[in-house]
């Protein structure tokens, strides 16, 4: 796969889905009318790599491509936002994916990914991982995803082992029902995964998968008493919650004219992973976090529209709505 070690540690590896976004220039239309498309460096993983990176942290991504040109284009990406390639490696077989949307603001963006019958990020091996660099991270990112199919399941669960339930190491519940034979099964690895991280981030629906609670109050109790030591309840356009053994704080949602909703979860990880480096307080966290997602979901891509740190703060200090960018209406 990759160079098993490094020698200086990072602040972020995260593991997990990568690919390509193919999203349309038109808007309000389904994809058999849509003429024109662009194409973005993509994954929930990936996306959070890219995050972090533009906050200035030394980010690396475990991940596997295609050996192919969508393949080749990640690594040119990934160099470009300033996340480290090197546990990036390609496979023989399935083709990097592709994933399409349609945009129907403010609420509605449906995906259509092209990993089947499996993606090459779900074929990360146990015995390739870095487990130094997984070791040392000051945060560890994985997602459910990585969990729905083998041999990625084994290699997450032997990367939590590595890790040994070190501070800040971050599951993000992302749960896609496309990936999984059944919602039980879901839930099952889940509840093991809960085991080994000690940050659960994730809405109102993937909480229920986890924990099978929905409302945000008793979903933060649950994941606490799985044992993490922060829980994370997005609620969309009722804001977010966070729940430690001795806090608890809920800020409102940011308002934007929202263009596409699908990179704000991913912004969110990404700056919520510089605010929990930066040892700022709960409640400055969840504001900072809110925020970039909020930048985000007033654009139409996700990596290349995640902001600086100086842009969140500029929003926050101003506390300006979002205007949609132009192009993207």
């Amino acid at each position: 796969m990759a160079p098993t070690s490094t020698d200086t540690a990072y602040d972020v590896v995260a593991i997990g889905r990568t690919g390509v976004d193919i999203y349309p220039l038109q808007h309000g239309v389904g994809l058999e009318h849509v003429d024109t498309f662009q194409k973005f460096l993509g994954g929930s993983a990936t996306n959070v790599a890219v995050a972090a990176a533009r906050h200035g942290r030394r980010v690396a991504l475990i991940t596997r491509t295609g050996g192919d040109s969508f393949g080749r284009y990640i690594h040119l990406a990934l160099r470009d936002f300033g996340v480290d390639d090197r546990f990036v490696s390609a496979v023989d077989g399935p083709p990097t994916p592709v994933t399409f949307c349609e945009v129907y603001p403010p609420d509605d963006f449906p995906l259509y990914f092209y990993r089947y019958p499996t993606a090459p990020d779900l074929l990360i091996e146990a015995e390739e991982l870095p487990l130094e660099a997984i070791r040392e991270a000051g945060i560890f990112w994985a997602t459910v995803t990585g969990l729905s199919q083998e041999p990625s399941r084994t290699a997450h669960f032997a990367a939590w082992r590595a890790r040994e339930r070190r501070q800040h190491t971050v599951l993000d519940l992302d749960y896609r029902p496309m990936f999984w034979a059944d919602r039980a099964d879901a839930s099952a690895q889940v509840e093991r995964a809960l085991e080994q991280v000690t940050v659960a981030v994730g809405n109102r629906e993937e909480c229920e998968v986890a924990v099978g609670e929905s409302d945000p109050q008793r979903a933060a109790d649950a994941l606490l008493e799985r044992g993490v030591e922060i829980a994370v309840v997005k609620q969309g356009p009722k804001g977010v919650l966070a729940a430690t053994r001795d806090e608890r704080v809920e800020v409102p949602p940011f308002p934007v004219e929202v263009v596409n909703g699908l990179g704000a979860g991913d912004a969110f990880g990404g700056a919520l992973c510089h605010g929990l480096l930066s040892g700022w307080d709960l409640r400055r966290v969840l504001e900072f976090a809110n925020v970039a997602g909020a930048l985000v979901a007033a654009k139409l891509e996700c990596s290349t529209a995640m902001p600086t740190t100086a842009e969140v703060e500029q929003r926050l200090a101003h506390r300006v709505a979002v205007p949609a960018a132009e192009e993207a209406r």
